[in-house]
């Protein structure tokens, strides 16, 4: 009974805890190692904050292939995102693309650079509700990136720690890649051909 107030209580002054909408099964964060043809080459990491109402996830890439011991490509990217709720707030990134740069910033960010298409979702992977989309955000280049995404089917995913298991989504269009997300919406694994055709795949760390 005391719990039952405490609960109509809360609600009525709007500190509530966020819905199961709102909240993210990540906890504070995700962890991935991206390997090359079976070699690790840098991780990918994201980090999920809760301020108020906005969930806060920021992004770290940090790739590196190297031959004979010398780096022979980098790529690294940064990005921090708002949401509230279910609704996406703003992005901004920045990318170096082995010496190439970029920068995006949506309405509502605070840092300059180019402007992205308004209303979709950014293509940072994590959020499974984009698999239902026909466009995303290219966070890197802050293009509309038109895609086609299709279940493949339930298959284990190996990870870390052991194997669950997940479901299977192929991207084609703008953005060609395989990605599974496990029963509780988590972003799990990631395949996907390298401009030089090598094979990147992201093995999740847990």
């Amino acid at each position: 009974m005391r719990r039952l107030v405490l609960a109509i209580v809360l609600a009525l002054i709007g500190v509530i805890p966020a819905t199961a909408a709102e909240e993210s099964p990540y906890g504070t964060g995700l962890t991935f190692v991206a390997y090359r043809n079976g070699e690790a080459i840098g991780h990918h990491t994201l980090a999920f904050q809760r301020r108020g109402p906005e969930l806060q996830i920021s992004t770290s890439i940090d790739l590196a292939v190297k031959f004979l011991g010398l780096t022979v490509y980098r790529y690294t990217h940064q990005a921090q995102e708002v949401w509230r709720g279910e609704t996406f707030q703003s992005l901004s990134s920045q990318t170096d693309d082995n010496g190439k740069k970029f920068a995006v910033r949506t309405p509502g960010s605070e840092t300059t650079g180019k402007t992205g298409p308004p209303d979709i979702l950014p293509s940072t992977h994590w959020n499974h509700r984009q698999v239902h989309q026909t466009s995303l955000l290219n966070t890197q280049t802050g293009a509309e990136a038109r895609v086609q995404i299709v279940s493949i089917g339930r298959e284990t995913v190996r990870t870390s720690s052991g194997s669950i298991e997940a479901m299977r989504y192929r991207y084609t269009g703008d953005i060609v890649m395989d990605q599974w997300f496990d029963d509780r919406g988590r972003w799990v694994r990631m395949s996907f051909a390298a401009s030089d055709g090598s094979t990147i795949e992201y093995i999740l760390q847990e």
